[in-house]
């Protein structure tokens, strides 16, 4: 125990009397595990606001009537006969889901899923006198699609209340209002491909952010959409459901499968490019920051090098009194720690400053306030690589120094 002490003392010692050095090395670990967990919480935010943005117009699980490939009118079982068909095309059958409203009766009962809620989606052009418009009308249940979607979240204008039992109203994106220069409780006329055409009033008027959607997307009442496609009111072309966990979808997405012969596919399919996309950024700025941190790692072990080069002599003597080479590595080691333990609980403080600080720095609409994310996770990862990589470069000159002979160096 007495030994131990020593070595502690030893250790401190050096720090103590080689307070620029210790500095600098301090400085080191301190900026990078400072980049290391800003650059983490900067691609962590830009996934939560990538994936705010896929869940603004897709939902967890998506089950609808997949389009099929025209087979052959002749089958051969003889594997040396060829059955030709020419110019094979997708098959022009209804995209309708039989029995809808039993298909969502039996999603409601799985505890995994949150909501589950049909949908009629209708191509329309959107008429004002002579400017028109070429988009999609959801028709919905707008109160249960504003729980799923949270649509309320993003309306400028208007009231999702005034749509609900609405047969004659419509909920149209910030762009279609501009193009065709309509305000709320103004007419305009939506003629669907089916050569029906109404005249519906604007209730409401969303920005998502997006240009694409507020520029062709719209809300109606799901019986007016029916009527749109002249179909009844059970006609529904897709089920959307939430889960409780959407990390998970997949596998939830496989045990509904078992309940329909339906396509049943999660959003991480729908949106693999968006999701390519983050991984390929979050991969960098995870290279970037880990290439920072272990340069300051570098910091570290050049200092207690040096120390060991000029400390030398000291190390003979410590040897020839009777330290073992085990003992030496601890001394080192634990300088090593102790730089990098400082270090580190710097660089989460300014971490965390910076992160506060970029919280609060206001980007505009769509973007909001700047998109970082602050985690608990992400601090303690930081905390723990930053002591891993000091612990590494304390280790190799404290194997050096461990191997001295003190007979050659008296000699000397």
């Amino acid at each position: 125990m007495r030994k131990k002490s020593v070595n502690i003392d030893i250790a401190f010692t050096h720090i103590f009397t080689r307070k620029k050095q210790t500095l600098v090395a301090c400085l080191g670990v301190t900026l990078g595990v400072a980049v290391y967990l800003f650059m983490n919480s900067l691609s962590g935010g830009f996934s939560v606001y990538s994936r705010g943005e896929i869940f603004k117009n897709s939902a967890h699980i998506k089950i609808y009537k997949e389009d099929k490939i025209s087979k052959p009118f002749i089958e051969s079982s003889n594997e040396n006969e060829l059955v030709a068909i020419v110019n094979p095309q997708i098959t022009t059958l209804s995209k309708t889901l039989v029995n809808p409203q039993g298909l969502l009766d039996k999603l409601k009962k799985q505890g995994f899923l949150t909501h589950a809620i049909a949908q009629v989606n209708v191509d329309v052009f959107y008429n004002n006198g002579k400017s028109q418009l070429k988009g999609t009308a959801n028709g919905v249940n707008v109160l249960e699609a504003d729980a799923m979607f949270n649509i309320r979240s993003y309306m400028v204008g208007g009231s999702l209340k005034d749509l609900q039992g609405n047969l004659g109203g419509i909920v149209i994106g910030k762009g279609i209002a501009e193009k065709l220069n309509v305000r709320l409780n103004d007419n305009i006329t939506v003629s669907s491909s089916y050569g029906i055409t109404k005249t519906l009033k604007v209730k409401g008027i969303f920005s998502t952010g997006s240009a694409l959607s507020d520029q062709s997307k719209s809300y109606i009442n799901i019986s007016t959409a029916q009527q749109f496609v002249k179909e009844g009111p059970s006609y529904v072309t897709t089920i959307y459901a939430n889960t409780l966990n959407p990390d998970a979808a997949p596998e939830y997405a496989k045990a509904l499968q078992q309940l329909t012969e339906y396509k049943v596919e999660p959003w991480q399919v729908t949106n693999a490019d968006v999701l390519s996309g983050d991984l390929v950024r979050n991969t960098m700025m995870g290279a970037i920051s880990l290439s920072i941190l272990v340069v300051a790692a570098f910091g570290i072990y050049n200092i207690l090098n040096m120390t060991v080069m000029q400390k030398i002599n000291d190390i003979a003597i410590l040897k020839a009194t009777g330290f073992s080479g085990g003992d030496v590595i601890k001394i080192f080691v634990t300088e090593a720690l102790v730089m990098g333990f400082l270090g580190c609980l710097m660089g989460l403080v300014v971490g965390g400053i910076l992160i506060a600080i970029m919280q609060n720095v206001w980007m505009g609409p769509p973007v909001g306030y700047f998109p970082i994310y602050f985690s608990p996770q992400f601090f303690m990862s930081s905390f723990l690589l930053g002591i891993l990589a000091t612990l590494g470069a304390g280790y190799i000159p404290a194997r050096k120094a461990s191997k001295v002979d003190p007979v050659e160096i008296f000699r000397k």
